[in-house]
């Protein structure tokens, strides 16, 4: 039976709670494909602040780069917000990037046929919805601590432009490299980069567009995306802009890739609004559970099997309150209630 060991970092606020029914669907998965995770939890964030003093410790910053994966909850805790930058959560979160050296981020965005009253967009506005959204990770503004730089090599835009046209060959084989080069000359670069990469995929087609233009095209033409390839911040912005389309932010995924071991993570963050009260939406968690077993471990099969039981679940009604307009679950209770007293009348 192989063996994959996987670093389970729950980390903050409602991070424990979603990861907790991950590992449960990831011991699921071992149980019916025959394969064995070996699975061991460590600090992160303000768990690791906690723990150790340091928001990425040591005992967990050896065992995620011996790990075949690392599987994170969130981190995130308003308590430090005014802590020194060093004992910041998030700092633990970029040094784990760092440290993995995870430059392409994965976070793919599609519309359930069951949720599209979730998502304040026109139904209209959301048929065919299914898009990929690669994200650099570990270039641009976010690794500097005190001056932020927009800054890429072209070594660094190719790496990730490969992973998104790679991405596109097994989708509808468009990709959209979303920028600002009519301002930013390290968007010029961008551009340039991209558009020659793109000679090695010609069966690929390679569309530009500025920044601004994408964030309008996501809720005004969401469907005419397939892959879109854009830098560190871009794609922050974009992929959360997204989460609109798929009706909550809570059910989208992500995977960070590199050389080495992936980092996997849903996109919300730590919630510590709703940590403890059992109201926060696991499908994120246990999607990227499928990202961790498709690009991770390489175990197609096992990723469908997961995908398709969180469809099988919305198809059944399964909802969390964060995919509920507001009275909406009160009408349904009430629906209920009136059927079975009408059942009992008769």
């Amino acid at each position: 039976m192989k063996t994959y060991s996987i670093a389970v970092l729950p980390g903050d606020g409602i991070g424990p709670e979603v990861i907790a029914q991950a590992v449960r669907v990831l011991e699921a998965v071992g149980e019916r494909f025959d394969v064995r995770f070996a699975l061991r939890t460590f600090p992160v964030g303000a768990a690791g602040v906690a723990a150790a003093k340091d928001p990425l410790p040591g005992e967990t910053r050896a065992a995620v780069v011996r790990s075949d994966a690392v599987l994170l909850g969130a981190v995130g805790d308003p308590s430090l917000d005014h802590a020194p930058r060093e004992l910041r959560p998030e700092t633990g979160l970029l040094a784990l990037r760092k440290l993995l050296n995870v430059y392409a981020n994965l976070r793919p965005v599609a519309v359930h046929p069951a949720l599209v009253g979730a998502s304040p967009l026109k139904p209209e506005r959301l048929r065919g919805v299914d898009l990929l959204v690669v994200r650099e990770l570990t270039g641009g503004l976010y690794p500097t601590s005190a001056t932020n730089t927009l800054a890429y090599t072209a070594a660094e835009i190719e790496r990730v432009a490969r992973v998104a046209f790679e991405a596109a060959r097994g989708r509808r084989r468009l990709v959209t490299s979303v920028d600002k080069a009519n301002v930013l000359e390290v968007s010029q670069l961008w551009r340039e980069t991209v558009t020659r990469v793109a000679r090695n995929y010609p069966t690929v087609r390679l569309e530009h567009a500025y920044v601004d233009t994408a964030a309008m095209r996501l809720v005004s033409d969401p469907a005419t995306f397939d892959v879109v390839l854009t830098e560190n911040m871009f794609g922050d912005i974009l992929s959360d802009e997204a989460a609109v389309l798929a009706g909550s932010l809570g059910l989208l995924p992500s995977a960070s890739l590199g050389e080495g071991p992936g980092l996997f993570e849903p996109v919300h963050g730590s919630a510590p609004s709703l940590a403890g009260k059992d109201v926060a939406n696991p499908i994120g968690a246990i999607a990227t559970v499928a990202l961790l077993l498709r690009h991770g471990l390489k175990l197609a099969d096992a990723a469908d099997a997961v995908d398709g039981a969180i469809a099988a679940a919305l198809d059944a009604g399964a909802r969390t309150q964060d995919l509920v307009r507001p009275g909406e679950l009160g009408a349904r209770i009430s629906q209920l209630i009136l059927a079975e007293a009408l059942e009992g009348r008769s």
